[in-house]
């Protein structure tokens, strides 16, 4: 194509375009004119949707030169491809590249901070190494997108064809855009709304979301396509022959434009006897007649632009002769005739001028002759030395034939796929080499790989593929056992938690004596001691304790056992001391041993979870602190941005509210529940976020918030099947309590009560249900009150820590008489007061104080409440300040010290 004939295509997409290229111009002003004006930029997402050929590329092109040339913006620029859809993080290397290709790897290291190998290897820019966390890979994204959004120079992304960008792409620019009002960028976007079926689901909510209006193009109208036409034949054409393109085009741009310059290669006088000739002359710019005449310039030339089509987009002269069979010479001739007729442009790399005329010539390439073009560009494309992931886009469009080199490099693929973060890319090659099918030997091994590509992101899918590998014959006795400990695992994130301790069960009994049995044996314990409704609670506790009892820590397997014996002794509330001396055997010198870390994949994260857990249950809040914040580093540096991340910083809100920092606890709460919910809805980590956070919001006096929170995130009966923090039925239970529905809180606490008393689960830090049940029922049973608040005390002596121990008694004097509860109270401080829990020290202080006042021993009373209340203002306990000050105000009343001096 002439560069005039570009102009001119570009010109006439154009036409009636002045509100699209209005929207562009505010957009551009809105970021790159703020600056000036002393305000900081105002970022935004720009759509674009129209059907093909309406002139999207145009607008992105015009918007590209004037953020380039009016505005010295720097422009990244993409565009989406049916051929590579398949190629994951496509469209993310065509935006990053040209911007990373002239940095020194140090440079890019400096960019990418602790992205680099994280993000690095989806951009192209490291290789492959080891299977990453997509989240993880998509935040190192925003993060090159954030820096390079800081630099001097405004940022403008343009993506053109989104709708055939491939799905890591446009999940990535999805999440990312919904982001843009934080960053200050432009996102312009343009694609084909018919087409966007096929689009990933998180870019379909992006635009099709209220706030999102995408500028809609529509066809030139007559009188434009008037001026077109008479623009190329200048004091020549007549009216009819006007209108006739018009109707034969239906004005589209490109069709107009491409219309108007067969005419003149035919040499047709612009006249309305010319007219009938049109509609002919039209068919040939499109579909059967683009194909018809692509014919007309013979047989190689053809198949030049087969191989074109088949490789798609930049597509390499080189490696298009290849694939087409002829020599340099010969292709370049061809190439040549390609581009005067309109079909390919470009030099060092061709593409199709339109996208339109590519999906024309691809399918009308005969099928046999289309699967064989695929197999050679695989090995051609392999040959380039693009590797194994490259070819697969080929490789997934040849016909099963039983070829047992092109399984191991769809596995190959598969690998580095999962290497920059494409699990569903992964998943396609490894299901497409089950249909080739595999040797019979290999057919477990590829399903126990397909399985685990899809551990993170489709647990269901995992099940079904490891389930299918388990049944076959050729496992090895390793990957067997770790299938079935990863089959577990996908039951238990799918919330099957029955069915995660029954499989590694079954397994475990056909498993010879050794350490393959034991990992499964300590896998069928975690599934079960973690079980809300475990059938045989009492029966494994006993025969976890019988395992356990001697068991040194020599190797993982017994320091996960001595982990799941400590949890399970947590959880009952046994002697805390005891609980602890198991979890010191499950470390190594007060550290995780090596092969048990957070992003292990033997064992997972499970078990380092439940060790940090028990000490933060068990006053040990340093040593759990620490586990939790070497979680979150180790997470972070291994680009493990989804669930692990999330419940890392909710175990870190676990240990700030244990300790009473609940403005700390709240804001790492939150952020694990955004994290969370990047995953989607009803996962087991919201359960633990939301429970955590209720909470704290109770504890910081904010019912409402709390309610509102509950009902929002789906806070209600059934609760998750697993363990949560604090327990789901109690919590629920405090929380009715709180918004002074007794009756409702009396049938929730008791049912929670059966459930955990069965079990012998007794820890009234973890699930307080008889203290909340005693005040429930103290006004009409007090009797009753006491008999459960005392035995709750009795647990919290058995389970031994200050904080056990001073809460209960705290608790159970709020239904004692009046003489006891002051005696209670008086422990409850002195035991609180050697806690590392402040919250809970405050409450006892305000209560006791509150007691004293009410006693009449006001110099006491005062002294107590002064206490209560700066512990209860450094823990940011709002209703309990409020409660302090009020009852600080009533001693003052009653002659305690100068007011100033009692009330802040």
């Amino acid at each position: 194509m002439s560069g005039h004939q570009r102009e001119q295509n570009a010109s006439a997409a154009l036409f009636e375009r002045k509100l699209e290229l209005q929207a562009a111009e505010e957009a551009l002003q809105r970021l790159c004119g703020t600056e000036t004006e002393g305000r900081p930029r105002l970022g935004g997402l720009l759509l674009y949707n129209g059907e093909a050929g309406l002139g999207k590329t145009a607008l992105l092109a015009e918007t590209r030169r004037m953020a380039m040339q009016d505005r010295k913006c720097t422009v990244l620029f993409a565009r989406g491809s049916e051929s590579t859809q398949a190629v994951p993080f496509h469209v993310v290397r065509q935006l990053f590249q040209p911007a990373l290709a002239p940095l020194s790897e140090d440079e890019r290291k400096q960019l990418l901070a602790g992205w680099y190998e994280i993000a690095g290897p989806a951009l192209g820019i490291v290789p492959p190494i080891g299977p990453q966390d997509p989240q993880g890979v998509r935040d190192g994204i925003d993060w090159l997108v954030s820096q390079l959004a800081s630099r001097p120079e405004p940022l403008v992304v343009l993506i053109d064809d989104a709708h055939w960008a491939d799905a890591e792409s446009l999940t990535w620019l999805g999440y990312f855009a919904n982001r843009l009002r934080e960053a200050p960028l432009l996102v312009v976007i343009s694609y084909r709304p018919e087409e966007l079926d096929d689009a990933a689901p998180v870019f379909r909510d992006l635009v099709v979301a209220r706030g999102n209006r995408p500028v809609e193009l529509r066809p030139l109208t007559p009188e434009a396509v008037n001026r077109l036409v008479r623009d190329a034949f200048p004091d020549q054409a007549d009216a009819p022959f006007c209108r006739e393109v018009w109707a034969v085009t239906g004005g589209n741009p490109y069709e107009t434009v491409e219309l108007i310059a067969k005419a003149k290669e035919r040499g047709l006088k612009p006249l309305e006897e010319s007219a009938p000739l049109l509609r002919d002359l039209g068919a040939a710019s499109r579909g059967t007649g683009l194909v018809a005449r692509l014919e007309r310039l013979g047989t190689a030339v053809t198949r030049f632009a087969w191989a074109a089509a088949v490789l798609g987009t930049e597509i390499q002269p080189s490696l298009a002769a290849n694939l087409a069979g002829m020599g340099p010479a010969q292709a370049a001739e061809c190439a040549d005739k390609l581009r005067y007729a309109r079909i390919l442009v470009g030099a060092i790399d061709l593409e199709f001028v339109h996208p339109l005329i590519a999906t024309a010539i691809y399918a009308s390439i005969p099928p046999a002759t289309r699967t064989a073009m695929h197999g050679q560009a695989a090995w051609s494309v392999t040959e380039a030395g693009q590797g194994a992931a490259a070819a697969s886009r080929h490789l997934l469009e040849v016909h099963p034939d039983h070829d047992s080199e092109l399984v191991e490099q769809l596995r190959v693929a598969a690998r580095e796929h999962l290497a920059v973060g494409a699990p569903d890319a992964a998943r396609r090659c490894l299901e497409r080499a089950l249909q080739e099918p595999p040797p019979e030997e290999e057919r477990a091994a590829v399903l126990y790989e397909l399985g685990c590509s899809a551990l993170l992101t489709l647990p269901p899918t995992t099940v079904n593929h490891l389930r299918s590998a388990l049944s076959l014959p050729h496992l090895t006795e390793e990957l067997r056992v770790d299938a079935t400990y990863r089959l577990s695992q996908a039951y238990a994130h799918n919330s099957q938690l029955r069915e995660a301790a029954a499989v590694v069960k079954e397994q475990a009994e056909r498993t010879p004596p050794g350490p393959g049995r034991m990992r499964l044996q300590a896998a069928h314990y975690l599934w079960q001691g973690i079980q809300v409704e475990e059938q045989d609670s009492l029966a494994r506790s006993r025969r976890i304790a019988e395992l356990t009892e001697r068991l040194p820590g020599r190797d993982n397997t017994e320091r996960t056992l001595l982990a799941l014996r400590g949890f399970d002794g947590m959880i009952r509330g046994e002697d805390a001391v005891q609980v602890v001396e198991f979890m010191g055997r499950a470390l190594v010198d007060g550290r995780l041993a090596e092969g048990m870390g957070w992003t292990n994949t033997e064992w997972g994260f499970e078990v380092p979870s439940i060790i940090g857990i028990t000490f933060a249950y068990t006053d040990r809040l340093d040593q759990a602190e620490e586990l939790f914040k070497e979680a979150v580093t180790a997470f972070e540096i291994s680009g493990w941005s989804g669930g692990h991340l999330a419940f890392a910083h909710d175990f870190l809100g676990l240990v700030f509210r244990r300790r009473g920092e609940l403005d700390e606890a709240e804001a790492m709460l939150r952020e694990g529940l955004r994290l969370g919910k990047r995953l989607g809805p009803g996962l087991p980590i919201h359960w633990d976020g939301a429970c955590l956070l209720i909470d704290t919001l109770l504890a910081r006096g904010r019912v409402d918030e709390a309610q509102a929170f509950a009902e929002e995130n789906g806070f209600r009966p059934p609760y998750t099947p697993a363990i949560v923090l604090p327990d789901a039925a109690s919590l629920a239970g405090r929380l009715l309590l709180a918004r002074g529905r007794k009756k409702e809180a009396i049938a929730e606490l008791e049912a929670a009560g059966r459930r955990l008393e069965e079990r012998g689960r007794h820890n009234t830090i973890w699930a307080p249900w008889a203290l909340d049940l005693a005040l429930a029922v103290a006004d009409e049973d007090p009797e009753r009150a006491r008999t459960l608040a005392d035995k709750a005390v009795r647990h919290a002596a058995v389970f031994g820590t200050d904080t056990a121990v001073g809460d209960a008694l705290r608790r159970a004097a709020l239904v004692a008489e009046p003489h006891e509860a002051l005696v209670k109270l008086e422990k409850a401080v002195v035991h609180l007061r050697r806690s590392p829990c402040k919250y809970e020290f405050a409450e006892a202080l305000v209560a006791h104080g509150a007691a004293l006042l009410e006693a009449g021993k006001l110099p006491e009373a005062a002294e107590r409440l002064r206490e209560g209340l700066e512990v209860a203002e450094q823990c940011a306990a709002d209703g309990l300040v409020e409660t302090a000050r009020a009852a600080l105000a009533s001693a003052v009343c009653e002659g305690v010290g100068p007011t100033g001096d009692a009330v802040r």
